[in-house]
Order: C-alpha cells, then structure tokens, then sequence
C-alpha cells in the first residue's frame, strides 16, 4: 500500500507540471471507492492549484481565476498509482480516472479499485473534512513535539506499533516505516504505549521523521507496483534494517530478525535490540 513517503514522491512528481492547467474533460472508469460526488462536467474550465498532500491524501484544488472553488481528493487506495503525461495513450483495464487539461492528463491506476477521487466544496468542507478529520498530525509539524506525543501515549493500552499504525497521534508512519522506525528507537513493537516513558517517545519521534525522511530521499518504497507520475520506483525497502528480514542477522547486533503478527500486519524486529 502506498504510504505518505510514496504519496509525497507522487505529488512532488507532478505538482508543478500540473499547476496553472485548465481543466479540459473527465473520464470515469469502473467505480472506485466512493463515487466522484459531482457531475464530471462541472469541472471542466477550472485551473488547477498547488497539489497538497495530507497524510496519504492528495488534494488537488481546482480555482475560478485566483480563487479556489472546489477540488479534488484522491486516495492510491491499496494499489493505485497516478501518472502524468501528454494525452494519446488509450486508458487500460485498471485506469479509472482521467483528468485532462492543458498540459498533459493525470491518469488513476487501481487494479485493485480502493483507491479514490472525491470532489469537495473543500478541504474543510464536505467529503473532504469527513475524510480527513481523524488524521493526526503531520510527522514534520513542528507542534508535534514529544510531550504532544508522550501525552497521547499515556492513556493507550494498546501496543505501539498499533498506535502507530492508527494514524490518528501522527500520520505517515505506516507498516514498513513503523517497524522501521521502532527498531531505530529500540522499541519493542508489543510494547504497550503506556509504557513509553518520556525520553523514548521523544526517541521514537526522531526516527519517526528520521525514517520518514530517509524514504523520501529514496523516492519511497516499492515492493510490488509502487511508481510516481513519472514512473519511477523507489529504493528505500533495500536500506530496510529489519523490515521483510525475517530470519537474517540483525545488522546491527548480529542476532536473528523475527517476525510476528499484529492486528493482521507482519511486525518485524530484533529481540536483542528492541526492548519492552
């Protein structure tokens, strides 16, 4: 699944092309998640905005001259990828979504159909704000300090690898940058969160962003079909320390990496470095 590394690498790949175009026609595919909630011909003549991202959202704000109307939001769902390129290419059997406009067409493909396009009066407003409203916070907020996140953890009994995934302390740190960044802070994924004391959750939020970062500069991760609008893959499940290692020597102790199940998600980690 396309997490917020893959999804910011998706957005910094096409946002500036598609800035400033005029929206020229729409074409629906199968049905995707949730309908477009629009006529589609009611977006032709708009411009295209700067493309946002929040968490692993895509907001694409759609303006009449300077001003912002309405806009567009789209999930990659378990699947889904976009590209962005000069129009031509016939859609396929898993492009549901077109967006044709002056510079080129950005194009959704889901095998899958989990992904998303939603139309919205705005981002705090409509399916936009219903979508988006559980979201914690960005994981390079400067708000998010560690007492934010130590205060959080502290009436949780769940483990932290399950908070962490719930995406509502802070977003972006899914399956693979989770395990990833608990081994960078030598936590336990069973560790339950009340147990994080204060200088841990300060830790554990340095290798969040930490890791965050690293996949970023990697251009993400990609372990089945993840590309960007330029088709690109990316590079961070080879820097992986522990995630997909099952079996093989922690890198950093020289024990053997294990593997558990959590809440329906593989959980991998080095019981010789991680500690409840």
């Amino acid at each position: 699944m396309p997490e917020l590394p893959e999804v910011e690498v998706t957005r910094r790949s096409f946002a500036e092309r598609i800035a400033g175009a005029r929206v020229t026609g729409v074409r629906l595919g199968a049905p995707l998640r949730w309908p477009l909630g629009c006529d589609p011909e009611t977006l032709h003549g708009f411009t295209v905005g700067e493309v946002q991202r929040r968490g692993k959202y895509l907001w694409v704000p759609l303006l009449d001259g300077r001003h912002p109307v309405c806009g567009l939001l789209l999930h990659l769902g378990m699947s889904g990828s976009l590209a962005f390129g000069e129009p031509g290419a016939q859609p396929g059997k898993h492009d549901h979504f077109d967006l044709f406009t002056t510079r080129g067409v950005l194009r959704l493909t889901d095998p899958r159909r989990f992904g998303a396009v939603v139309w919205s009066p705005g981002l705090e407003h409509g399916m936009a704000a219903k979508l988006l409203s559980g979201l914690g916070r960005e994981p390079f907020d400067p708000a998010l300090t560690p007492e934010v996140v130590h205060a959080a953890l502290k009436g949780r009994r769940t483990s932290i690898k399950a908070a962490l995934l719930a995406g509502d302390i802070v977003v972006g740190a899914g399956n693979i940058y989770a395990c990833e960044a608990l081994f960078c802070a030598g936590i336990d994924p069973r560790t339950a969160c009340h147990r994080i004391s204060r200088p841990r959750a300060e830790r554990l939020l340095a290798c969040v962003r930490g890791t965050l970062a690293q996949a970023l500069e990697l251009g993400g991760s990609t372990l089945r079909d993840f590309r960007d609008a330029h088709g690109m893959s990316g590079a961070f499940q080879s820097q992986a320390q522990v995630y997909g290692r099952e079996g093989e020597a922690c890198r950093r102790c020289g024990g053997t990496v294990r593997r558990i199940v959590q809440g329906q998600r593989a959980s991998f980690f080095c019981p010789g470095c991680q500690k409840r």
